[in-house]
């Protein structure tokens, strides 16, 4: 089964989000990880909250703020919009969804990013699961 790693500066909102949603809508098909170049001492508040509001999931329960470090070797690298540079993380394929990060924003736009994110790990899924290229 592929893994795939969602890659963000601080590991505690966008990647953090879709590591969440790639278990929950993708996981008969790849494996998910986030992490980041640096932590932030918990998962952003907002994110946990609208979460569990919209799929019932609490993120603060298995998931937290990580390193690259940390991650297992994955296939997919995908950068969330943060213009990190991932050098020290081999992989086969990576690709950058150019997600807005919505800490200090309003529900209205944190739920429009979640749903953003949403449909990337839903076009991930049909990808990899029809071994098109990634």
């Amino acid at each position: 089964m592929e893994k795939v790693a969602f890659v963000c500066v601080h590991n505690s909102c966008r990647s953090q989000i879709a590591e969440a949603l790639g278990k929950h809508l993708a996981s008969d098909v790849f494996e998910s990880y986030s992490a980041g170049t640096e932590t932030k001492p918990n998962i952003n508040k907002n994110a946990v909250r609208l979460m569990k509001r919209k799929y019932g999931i609490d993120m603060e329960k298995t998931q937290y703020s990580k390193l690259l470090s940390e991650l297992p070797p994955v296939g997919v690298v995908i950068t969330m919009g943060c213009n990190v540079n991932c050098p020290i993380l081999p992989c086969k394929y990576r690709e950058d969804w150019g997600i807005d990060d919505p800490t200090g924003k309003d529900d209205s736009f944190f739920l429009a990013v979640i749903s953003e994110i949403e449909s990337h790990i839903l076009d991930l899924k049909k990808r990899i699961n029809s071994k098109r290229k990634i």
